[in-house]
């Protein structure tokens, strides 16, 4: 059952890319890939995990958009889907604080996979910063010490002959490769902007990839002013209704009324003045129908 889950989780259509800075994120320190990732799930949640699994980072996740390139789903099974993945401890949602472009604070809410099954205590180690934001080390030799730069530069060539370049140019690219995702470019996007419109004939690989890195560099995320590059600050939303919540509140990643439980008889604890601001920006977000939250 576990290969049939798989296979119908691909799609002919190419998957949207939400804007830059935005869309789906990995989770750190996966455990590699396997064909049994998922095979604790149903068929429906396994399915959906492994199409997520297999997306960039960067691509949009909304409900609306994976019911668009899995049309065997409708939006209200999707969403059934995302929260029992979240309940299995695969998904969750976090408001991170960024700074906008004219350097007022603003929090941008977006969804957290992981193939590798997590606990509620992850995810609230993750939150507060107390897990590693970067993949580990990879297993093989002969790829242990190289970056995502890197292989980026190195897969060039298979995707077009003309960009072919030398481990010299590779590595002396490498750091303005970095710099793009750094500044929030994913891998397809770096790709896409590489390799569009070539001229017939290159005759120096690593001298035009080095003008067109310079030349098409992205602007810096506007949340981040330039020169800098703080950790963000997480909070965990609630999977089905988007609400902030006190991670410990959030069992499964899903709030009390959500799980259908009463809410208390006691008023909540007031909460303090950044967290209301952000609800404030949620609700007008909800009746704005935001771009930045449909890329969520």
């Amino acid at each position: 059952m576990a290969t049939e889950d798989f296979n119908a989780a691909s799609s002919p259509t190419p998957h949207p890319m939400a804007s830059p800075g935005y869309g789906k994120r990995s989770a750190p320190s996966q455990l590699t890939r396997t064909a049994h990732d998922f095979a604790h799930l149903p068929r429906r949640e396994a399915s959906v995990a492994a199409y997520l699994d297999r997306l960039p980072d960067g691509a949009d996740i909304s409900v609306k958009t994976l019911a668009k390139v899995l049309p065997d789903y409708g939006q209200c099974a999707l969403r059934t889907a995302l929260r029992r993945l979240s309940e299995a401890g695969h998904l969750r949602r976090v408001a991170e604080h960024h700074w906008g472009e004219d350097g007022s604070p603003r929090w941008v809410t977006r969804t957290y996979f992981s193939r590798t099954a997590r606990d509620d205590a992850w995810w609230m180690a993750f939150c507060a910063g107390n897990v590693p934001d970067a993949e580990p080390p990879r297993t093989e030799p002969e790829r242990a010490t190289r970056s995502e730069a890197y292989d980026s530069l190195a897969a060039l060539g298979r995707a077009e002959p003309r960009l072919t370049l030398s481990a010299n140019d590779c590595a002396s690219l490498e750091a303005l490769a970095a710099e793009w995702f750094a500044r929030g470019a994913t891998p397809a996007q770096f790709l896409h902007a590489l390799t569009d419109g070539l001229p017939p004939a290159i005759r120096h690989a690593g001298g035009f990839t080095r003008a067109r890195l310079i030349e098409k560099m992205p602007p810096p995320p506007p949340w981040e002013p330039a020169g800098t590059r703080p950790a963000p600050l997480r909070t965990l939303e609630c999977t089905v209704c988007g609400l902030p919540n006190p991670a410990k509140a959030l069992p499964g990643g899903v709030c009390g009324p959500c799980r259908g439980e009463s809410p208390p008889d006691r008023h909540p604890p007031a909460l303090p003045p950044a967290r209301v601001h952000a609800h404030a920006d949620k609700a007008r977000a909800a009746v704005t129908r935001s771009p930045e939250r449909s890329h969520a």
